[in-house]
């Protein structure tokens, strides 16, 4: 969860896929979680049009196909091997026609702007950081289009130093509910609702699973320092989380473009 494509190296990101690869979301979240969003939004317009960036293999995505029953989601990623898997998994359930892959990055997106009914995001918009997510939606959505993320947040407004001093080392910009809030505001959103994720959420389809992952990659990499430093550092994202719980967590935050 905590490294970038742009600032890991290949045998980082390597280390990454494996520990990800296989696991039924590549971050914490929800089906509950997603319909509770889906929910908050009110009028979605029929047939949307809904842009689902760093989708991993999709559960959330295909969660959103679920509910609107009809329309367009275009599913974006950067890792082919999630894309190949979210394909298979439409195509058993028969929303292929619903969902089209794309493997791009964030940074390089060529849609025309005012595109998308909804842009959705779960666990990935601080890969850009935070304001870059919300100019992005301010330039691809419609006006009075929908932008939803999850984003991890701060829960008080003195956490543990040593929570602040893991996350600044990952390069991750945390703010508390409040300053995100006024954030989406100044960005030119009115911010519908946000809800905290329940740390189940955390646990069951991702870290405890990732835990189970990680167990035997020690001994694996125990002659490769760079490689050992990535399974650790994973290790240790999740001892924190499981030590301060109540001081961070995801936070979902629906938003709609205001109408100028």
């Amino acid at each position: 969860m905590t490294a970038t494509a742009s600032t890991a190296s290949t045998a980082s990101m390597d280390v990454l896929f494996e520990l990800f690869d296989g696991l039924p979301r590549q971050g914490p979240g929800s089906n509950a979680a997603t319909r509770r969003a889906w929910d908050l939004l009110g009028a979605v317009p029929p047939r949307p049009t809904v842009l689902d960036i760093g989708c991993g293999s999709g559960m959330q995505t295909l969660e959103l196909a679920r509910l609107m029953g009809d329309g367009r989601i275009i599913a974006m990623d950067i890792h082919q091997p999630y894309l190949d898997i979210l394909h298979r998994r439409a195509t058993a359930e028969r929303l292929d026609g619903i969902i089209e892959t794309v493997n791009c990055s964030m940074d390089a997106m060529t849609f025309a702007p005012g595109t998308f009914d909804v842009i959705w995001s779960e666990g990935a918009i601080y890969l850009i950081g935070f304001e870059q997510g919300l100019a992005i939606g301010q330039r691809l959505l419609k006006p009075g289009g929908y932008l939803v993320v999850s984003e991890i947040t701060w829960f008080t407004a003195a956490p543990s130093p040593e929570l602040v001093q893991f996350w600044h080392d990952e390069q991750i910009d945390i703010r508390t509910e409040e300053e995100n809030v006024q954030r989406i505001d100044r960005a030119g959103y009115q911010c519908l609702a946000h809800f905290r994720l329940p740390q189940e959420a955390w646990w069951d389809d991702f870290y405890l699973l990732l835990e189970q992952k990680i167990a035997p990659l020690p001994r694996k990499y125990r002659d490769d320092p760079e490689r050992l430093a990535v399974v650790n550092n994973q290790q240790r994202e999740i001892d924190l989380y499981r030590a301060y719980a109540h001081q961070y967590g995801y936070v979902f935050y629906m938003m709609q473009r205001q109408v100028s």
